[in-house]
């Protein structure tokens, strides 16, 4: 049971009114494992039966928790059992008939996405896993709704170079066919290096082959009320300001504790973590930027950029994990450029690089995210950025991912829009200095020594 003061209910009610804090995401993880089948056309008959079934009460338990709670619940998801394991026997054609199935399935529930169309190849690609990839750029183009996301490192295997020159060309085409929308479809594609099975944000949501028949996660974002409480505290030293922000990640933990006990109980179904991330939006005041601005910067990107970022992550983590028995997904703190409106300023101006974002990314909770560069950037050079940032995930025994958009016809100084929660990119420069003869080599880079802990 929890229990909550007089004082708290009062501080969350002026968090949700002044300081944008919402429950980002409930996210219902479903295994499909019992609608595998040898016939295709079966396989997605008992897809889309088994959502419409499971998740029919999601969106409506969602929209009565906002209600009573008064907290708002931006977005209801559904994550799936990677896609490329229970579709064994199907080839190209046919996975993309299951991404239109399960696209078809989110839109009868009125769910904003559904993630795990993708598959798990960080030591190598089975034939269905193969076709999946192959798959990929069709089947965003042709759904709405669909999420992909692939892992191709980890710290136990270490790097599949061959997948990731795969994803080098996926994307490029993924940019291509979704060219008449901003190259969007690219926006729902990421890469991985260890991730994690229980993320309830997209693009990378999945259910792992380790959870439960199905799962209830929940995502809480505050950076809003993170920033405001770094502003009343005035100049106080950084032992002092980081016990403020764990306090404050606390806080707002317990909200999405509440919720997310709610959500699983109303559904029938076991509640499984709450992922502390700090997920920023375009909306002004509800930015992470921001907060490292506060916290002391000129502008996020200026050189101790990543230090506040990495005191930040880290009380975030400890207050959050005070608050709640099971925190998982990614939890720290996100910095999608395109989806944090202090973070596009900076970038627009030239204060933050991608090596500073890279740089960044070393101490944070995910990678390169929501980056648009020029549309004519090779593939060679696409699959270097995501190589480079997928070694400091391995390395460094964390997750990172990579979320490029190519955005087709633009080049450097403009900017693309993708509406909603995705945002506003300005088209960041990269090096054009070639890694191709690096990339062509193929294979895998091995695992670092420091895997080997048995």
């Amino acid at each position: 049971m929890l229990n909550f003061s007089t004082k708290d209910i009062l501080e969350t009610i002026q968090m949700i009114h002044e300081e944008n804090l919402d429950i980002r995401t409930i996210t219902m993880g479903i295994s499909l494992f019992d609608c595998v089948s040898d016939d295709p056309h079966r396989l997605c008959d008992k897809i889309y039966e088994k959502l419409t079934h499971t998740a029919e009460h999601l969106v409506a338990c969602g929209a009565q928790l906002e209600k009573e709670y008064g907290i708002p619940i931006v977005n209801k998801r559904i994550s799936v059992t990677p896609i490329s394991l229970v579709g064994g026997g199907c080839n190209q054609a046919d996975f993309v008939e299951i991404a239109k199935t399960l696209d078809r399935a989110a839109k009868e529930l009125g769910v904003n996405f559904i993630g795990g169309y993708g598959a798990l190849v960080q030591k190598g690609a089975s034939r269905a896993a193969g076709a999946l990839l192959d798959s990929i750029p069709q089947a965003l183009t042709e759904t709405d709704l669909v999420c992909s996301s692939v892992n191709v490192a980890s710290t136990k295997a270490g790097i599949n170079m061959d997948a990731i020159a795969k994803m080098g060309h996926i994307i490029k085409e993924t940019a291509y066919l979704t060219r008449e929308n901003a190259s969007i479809g690219c926006a729902k594609l990421v890469v991985f290096a260890n991730v994690p099975e229980d993320n309830p944000f997209m693009a990378g949501a999945f259910h792992g082959m380790g959870e439960a028949e199905n799962v209830i996660n929940v995502g809480v974002s505050g950076p809003g009320v993170v920033a405001s409480a770094i502003k009343r505290a005035g100049d106080c030293d950084l032992s002092a300001l980081a016990e403020l922000i764990k306090r404050t990640a606390f806080k707002i933990t317990r909200v999405g504790q509440l919720i997310a006990s709610e959500a699983a109980k109303r559904l029938g179904v076991p509640f499984g973590i709450v992922d502390l991330s700090l997920a920023p939006t375009p909306a002004v005041g509800d930015s992470v930027a921001r907060i490292l601005e506060a916290m002391g910067l000129e502008q996020c990107g200026a050189h101790g950029t990543t230090a506040c970022l990495a005191m930040l992550n880290d009380a975030v983590k400890k207050g959050g994990t005070m608050a709640s028995s099971h925190v998982g997904g990614l939890s720290g703190a996100f910095i999608p450029v395109s989806e944090d409106e202090g973070m596009i300023a900076a970038a627009s101006s030239g204060a933050l690089t991608i090596e500073k974002l890279e740089a960044m990314t070393a101490v944070c909770s995910v990678g390169l995210d929501m980056i648009a560069v020029p549309g004519d950037t090779t593939e060679a050079v696409l699959c270097g950025v995501i190589a480079d940032e997928i070694a400091i995930g391995v390395i460094n025994n964390k997750t990172t991912a990579v979320r490029l958009i190519p955005a087709y016809g633009k080049k450097v100084g403009e900017e693309v829009s993708f509406g909603g929660l995705l945002g506003t990119a300005p088209i960041m420069p990269l090096s054009t200095v070639s890694p191709a003869q690096f990339i062509a080599r193929g294979g895998r880079i091995p695992a670092p020594i420091h895997s080997l802990r048995n």
